[in-house]
């Protein structure tokens, strides 16, 4: 065989040249139906949207590009903005709600046809579209998880786990506030201050629990204690709670000795599977479910169920879908910077789970507005300790807080996500429940 250098391929005019390099500005439109109206710059000196817009996004290189491009949605744009690669100017990073609000509202992507597409790829050459390293606050991806074991297994659980709550407890003493409260409060008018409304939560919950002074509770996933805390200072409730997360367990049991808790309260490092088999008198478990995995709620409403007395209740505090036609996994950002293995299912899943797990359901309502509210509070205490946040975790890891907590504030408000409290009960065999006729608690 005879190997020979072949011409370059040409047309009437001659050589067949590389199309010209497209603008980012000219990349933006190509994928956006209808002009965008948030600002949008680039390290081209290209630009599109109105230079009037409050907000503006700048990306600031090509490696900024090349995150969007190779990872589009989300998690490209998570990338290039945790790398400094896409600036954000108009906003505070501790809270850049508005920029995503205006992307919501006034971005609205598309694809481009084939051709197009090609003539785009083809000018910006190939090796644009190779995703650069992504930065080290990203966890790796689920298939190499399998690593860790089995999806939703206790090794693989407890490092999801380590990976968002031990982030640094300092860190979370600023967002949160002196409450160390990571789940939604209530609010009785948009006024309340954070700390007033996570304190309300806790009474709404105690109250629906029907809890009372020597009452047993167990509290699973119990964060930093604060359930455990205030139903043992304000209820007189012997409380246990645990938690997958060590620097959590430590947190707490150190503000138990503190706030002279002992003699009733007590948290430990324990998976809730592990809890000790006792009759409590109630059971609480407030931002938990999130991370079980649905196909496991079975396994985990008869672990709750287990430890239960007849007649006692369960209260399940937890996000879910707004219906169940989206996917029970998150987004590609959620799940790599946020929530790993996280997974949400719609109330009435719930609700269905709950019952198939031979409980009573009682009562049940959706907090969305108020884990809005809860949000948008964090975000001001990361915006007011921004300095310190940043010097406790880094900017990298100090960007994606601001970034996750304002977007999933704007999800709760446009009802993409919502806030289920079930109450329910351990009804006995021959129809027992305790709950009376009308609530014997507050709303």
């Amino acid at each position: 065989m005879t190997i020979t250098n072949r011409p370059p391929r040409t047309d009437s005019t001659g050589p067949r040249r590389r199309p010209p390099v497209p603008t980012v500005a000219e990349i933006v439109r190509a994928v956006t139906a209808g002009e965008p109206t948030v600002r949008i710059t680039a390290y081209d000196g290209s630009a599109i949207g109105p230079s009037s817009s409050p907000v503006e996004l700048h990306i600031a290189s090509e490696r900024g590009l090349s995150y969007l491009l190779s990872a589009p949605g989300d998690l490209g744009m998570a990338r290039a903005y945790v790398t400094g690669d896409l600036e954000v100017r108009g906003v505070h990073p501790g809270d850049p709600y508005e920029v995503l609000h205006a992307l919501a509202t006034g971005l609205h992507l598309r694809m481009p046809g084939a051709g197009e597409a090609l003539r785009l790829v083809r000018g910006l050459g190939w090796e644009r579209l190779r995703p650069p390293p992504p930065p080290p606050q990203e966890a790796i991806p689920g298939w190499r998880r399998t690593l860790q074991g089995l999806r939703h297994g206790r090794g693989r659980d407890a490092e999801a786990i380590h990976h968002h709550y031990d982030v640094s407890n300092a860190f979370y003493e600023k967002v949160l506030g002196p409450s160390m409260t990571y789940t939604c409060a209530v609010y009785r008018s948009p006024s309340d201050t954070l700390e007033q409304a996570q304190a309300n939560k806790y009474d709404l919950v105690a109250g629906k629990l029907a809890l009372k002074a020597g009452d047993r509770l167990l509290d699973v996933g119990c964060g930093w204690g604060g359930m455990v805390r205030h139903a043992a200072r304000e209820y007189g409730v012997r409380a246990l709670g645990v938690t997958l997360s060590r620097e959590q367990a430590a947190w707490a049991q150190a503000a138990i000795e503190r706030e002279g808790l002992g003699h009733l309260a007590e948290v430990r490092y324990l998976d809730y599977r592990d809890a000790p088999l006792e009759q409590f008198d109630a059971v609480s478990s407030i931002g938990l479910t999130e991370h079980i995995g649905v196909r496991n709620y079975p396994r985990y409403f008869a672990a709750l169920r287990d430890r239960l007395k007849p007649g006692g209740r369960l209260l399940n505090h937890c996000i879910t879908r707004a219906d169940n036609r989206a996917s029970h996994k998150p987004g590609a950002f959620i799940d790599r910077y946020v929530f790993p293995d996280g997974e949400l299912a719609s109330p009435g899943r719930l609700v269905s789970a709950v019952h198939d797990g031979a409980f009573e359901v009682q009562h049940e309502e959706n907090l969305r507005l108020h884990y809005a509210l809860t949000l948008a509070g964090w975000n001001r205490n990361l915006v007011e300790q921004w300095d310190a946040c940043v010097e406790e975790v880094g900017l990298g890891t100090a960007r994606v807080w601001g970034l996750y907590m304002a977007g999933s504030r704007l999800a709760f408000e446009r009802n993409e996500i919502q806030l289920h409290q079930i109450l329910a009960t351990k009804t006995t065999r021959d129809g027992v429940s305790s709950y009376p006729l009308r609530p014997d608690w507050t709303p």
